[in-house]
């Protein structure tokens, strides 16, 4: 698969591999600034002169990249003079910086598109901060700086492992994964397992399965994203069952007033001080019986906004397997697992498995007694 299409991702299984690539991706990346109204969006459907013709387009731009554009969005746009087919990825930042928006948008042909977004890009006094990448434009952020700031993925990474190395010695990557629109690594801290969660450990093995616990290991992953989707962000996970466990700990640093690869290392510090905390969260669930826990579980993944299908398949199999009578937070906390085992079964791409578990550990902060009610309720 090549690298231009919009549909191109790729998994890493070392560390070494995934800065690699992100060190080439910055190596090739262009961020171009210029005013919003020298913009001009161009139609490049099936009928348009620009369709199949790669002499009017950027030097380095290919068939395979109009082709594919043709086959997705259908834009393309044109910075200081140069044509350039438009990702998927920067159709949001586009409207954006056009300040229109809308559910029609996508329902107009693409030259009637094309001319109403270049009516309104060019009455801006704004600057615009454009990323070319891979043959296309993936973004076009707002050229101010306090509204966009470059967080370049590898530099990220390379602050991110100074710091495991530092705090958690002996952290292992598990893997990683990219596409065009986030970047995401998976670390494992094997050698903190009793300090950061054994006593969590210690409580569980009273009533379940010694040879399921000894395989948890706390974890952290990293999820970025250059395009507008997601902050430079690192989580606390729990490893070892078939989904990572998202535990609610987070630390975030938007792409916003100016922010730094420093901004990003102080961040770390208040996660790795806050992990603890977020195990407690999980353990305090265990503490929380619920009379009816099936219809709990209804209401909290309702509450989540969890994807039906794959919920009600988690909810199925609980009501099947749990034995009836009370049961705890935790334990429906847990079945709701299922969800994310069933998304990745389905192939869901893995951005949304991203969004959907970090969804899932707003659960730990939920007054889940509310949830806890007689009265059944569909999803």
């Amino acid at each position: 698969m090549q690298k231009c299409l919009d549909n191109y991702n790729t998994t890493f299984a070392s560390f070494v591999a995934m800065l690699d690539y992100h060190q080439t991706q910055s190596i090739n990346s262009h961020w171009v600034r210029c005013p919003v109204k020298e913009l001009s969006v161009e139609s490049l459907d099936k009928m348009s002169p620009n369709h199949m013709n790669p002499s009017v387009f950027a030097l380095g731009v290919g068939e395979e990249a109009i082709s594919d554009t043709t086959e997705h969005l259908g834009l393309a746009l044109k910075v200081n003079g140069e044509l350039y087919p438009v990702r998927e990825t920067a159709y949001k930042t586009l409207l954006d910086r056009a300040k229109i928006g809308g559910s029609i948008l996508p329902k107009l042909s693409r030259e009637t598109l094309a001319r109403v977004l270049n009516e309104c890009l060019h009455l801006s006094n704004t600057d615009a901060l454009v990323l070319i990448r891979d043959e296309k434009v993936s973004a076009v952020h707002s050229g101010d700086e306090t509204d966009y700031s470059v967080l370049d993925i590898d530099s990220l990474l390379e602050k991110l492992t100074q710091k495991l190395d530092a705090r958690f010695p002996g952290s292992e990557f598990e893997q990683g994964y990219a596409d065009h629109s986030i970047a995401s690594g998976l670390w494992k801290l094997s050698g903190q397992r009793e300090s950061l969660i054994g006593a969590y450990i210690k409580t569980l093995s009273a009533y379940n399965d010694k040879a399921k616990l000894d395989k948890i290991v706390p974890g952290v992953r990293f999820i970025t994203s250059d395009t507008g989707v997601a902050s430079a962000k690192v989580s606390a996970l729990l490893l070892g069952g078939a989904y990572p466990i998202h535990i609610g700990g987070c630390v975030a640093v938007d792409h916003r007033h100016k922010t730094s690869i420093e901004d990003f290392d102080k961040a770390l510090d208040q996660l790795f001080a806050q992990f603890g905390d977020s195990i407690k969260k999980l353990e305090y669930l265990l503490e929380v019986y619920l009379n009816y826990p099936v219809n709990a579980m209804i209401r909290v993944c309702k509450k989540l906004a969890l994807p039906k299908k794959a919920a009600l398949e988690a909810i199925d199999i609980f009501e099947k397997t749990y034995g009836g009578g009370v049961a705890t937070a935790h334990d429906v906390f847990m079945a709701m697992q299922e969800i994310l085992f069933t998304l990745k079964c389905e192939g869901t791409p893995q951005s949304k498995m991203l969004t959907v578990e970090e969804n899932m550990a707003r659960a730990l902060t939920l007054d889940w007694t509310s949830f806890d009610l007689a009265k059944a309720v569909d999803y």
